[in-house]
């Protein structure tokens, strides 16, 4: 991409809806708006442009997308809306059509933003860049700093999955992903700015080289040589392509923390089939327990779905006594949402309530908080190590999160931020967990 050409001084207000990858994406956008002059600024100052970074997961996504873009609308009527993500993917005139919206870019077109967004600042010319999703190839490298000790590394974008639920094939194109060599250098240079905990980010991280020779676990391998990362943690990755090869190597590197995140949606075999998921029950319940078998004390977080088209009340029954039996850490619970366009809306003819849908998320919510009480709990006595985090909270206090993910709050000084200490975790509060720093 050739360097835009943006003469004066702008501001840009960012506002990000979704995963952490278009957090990953929209912090990489800022950062190289600001190499060219336009800073980012919070919302108490007037923007120039506001960027959004949008998500279309479920309806509501899209619905929360309108009404902020009608609200910035309405706040700076003089600022330009850029509009980016899956929905202005997916429903671009949808989009442009919205109130002060002047850019509408689609999902390859995010490494084009800093001179689309130059443009319009020298004509004021609105403009909609959306290439069909065939002929999206191109994979668009992204390593941002989030809370200023974590990265997140973007090193696989799309999906060929094609669940009968999702749109998000139809929102981020095929499966593709960057080289090796250049997500290293990525880690390195984070490195070398002070980064010490990176986050690897994907729409189908496991599916990281397809179409290639190398894969993801080629890729961690590499990663976890990078000096001066002390943590790498794994984002959300499919059980069929997390091997059992890979949790045991986990179990032994040097620096990939036990802490895993894995999509189930149902634990019901006849609901995952008409998802069209590629394993069962049997497949999921087996890798939880080769993660606990060689990393006894690892987080792992399952997302799931309630109230899917097909959960008959015998198959959520089903879903809920299995969730139950697994040795997890905590759920993260959706209420299924019709999304056009998907296969489940002409193939499937269950359809659950609205009401019951959110009774059933609130039943597994209850069993996910009992599940991260007692693996909370397990843990109280014992010494962690914390990566603290720079903010220093009005106590005196500092938060941070354990190797296994446990978020934890002591009293420390200010200069220990960005390092990992030792942490006797005492009690529980809330939230978080308060500890003593070992001397």
């Amino acid at each position: 991409m050739t360097d835009p050409n943006i003469t004066g001084q702008y501001k840009a207000l960012y506002h990000t809806f979704g995963c952490k990858l278009n957090f990953a994406e929209t912090s990489t956008l800022a950062g190289q708006l600001q190499r060219y002059g336009v800073t980012a600024i919070t919302g108490k100052e007037a923007p120039d442009v506001i960027v959004i970074n949008s998500c279309s997961v479920t309806e509501l996504a899209d619905k929360k997308c309108r009404q902020t873009i009608r609200s910035f609308a309405r706040r700076y009527p003089s600022a330009g809306i850029v509009v980016t993500g899956c929905y202005a993917q997916l429903k671009p005139a949808e989009v442009m059509a919205l109130p002060g919206v002047v850019i509408v870019a689609g999902a390859d077109q995010k490494g084009k933003l800093p001179a689309m967004i130059a443009r319009w600042l020298d004509d004021r010319k609105a403009v909609s860049e959306i290439t069909a999703l065939p002929d999206i190839r191109t994979f668009v490298p992204s390593c941002s700093r989030g809370d200023r000790t974590r990265y997140f590394l973007k090193v696989q974008d799309g999906c060929n999955y094609y669940c009968s639920y999702c749109t998000i094939p139809m929102a981020r194109g095929r499966s593709r992903s960057g080289e090796i060599g250049d997500i290293v250098d990525q880690a390195r240079r984070a490195a070398a700015e002070g980064g010490r905990e990176i986050v690897l980010t994907g729409v189908n991280i496991g599916d990281f080289g397809n179409g290639r020779q190398d894969n993801f676990f080629d890729l961690i391998r590499r990663l976890d040589e990078v000096e001066g990362i002390e943590r790498f943690r794994i984002s959300s990755i499919e059980p069929n392509l997390l091997t059992d090869e890979m949790i045991e190597w986990v179990a032994g590197s040097r620096a990939f923390m036990p802490h895993f995140h894995l999509p189930l949606q149902s634990g019901d075999d006849e609901v995952l089939r008409l998802m069209r998921r590629r394993y069962d029950t049997a497949l999921f319940r087996h890798r939880v327990e080769t993660v606990r078998r060689f990393i006894p004390d690892a987080f792992i977080g399952v997302d799931l779905i309630t109230g899917a088209r097909g959960e008959t009340p015998e198959r959520f029954e089903n879903s809920r006594e299995f969730i139950e039996s697994l040795p997890i850490s905590r759920l993260h619970v959706f209420p299924y949402s019709e999304r056009p366009g998907t296969r489940a809306l002409t193939d499937i003819d269950y359809v659950v309530s609205q009401e019951e849908k959110h009774l059933r998320s609130h039943r597994m919510i209850e069993i996910s908080d009992r599940k991260l009480a007692d693996f909370t709990a397990s843990f109280l006595g014992t010494v962690r190590p914390v990566l603290l985090e720079h903010t220093v909270h009005t106590d005196g206090s500092m938060s941070g999160f354990t190797d296994n993910y446990l978020k934890v709050r002591v009293k420390a000084d200010g200069s220990l931020a960005n390092t990992v200490v030792p942490v006797r975790l005492v009690r529980q509060e809330n939230d978080e967990i308060i500890g003593e720093i070992e001397q």
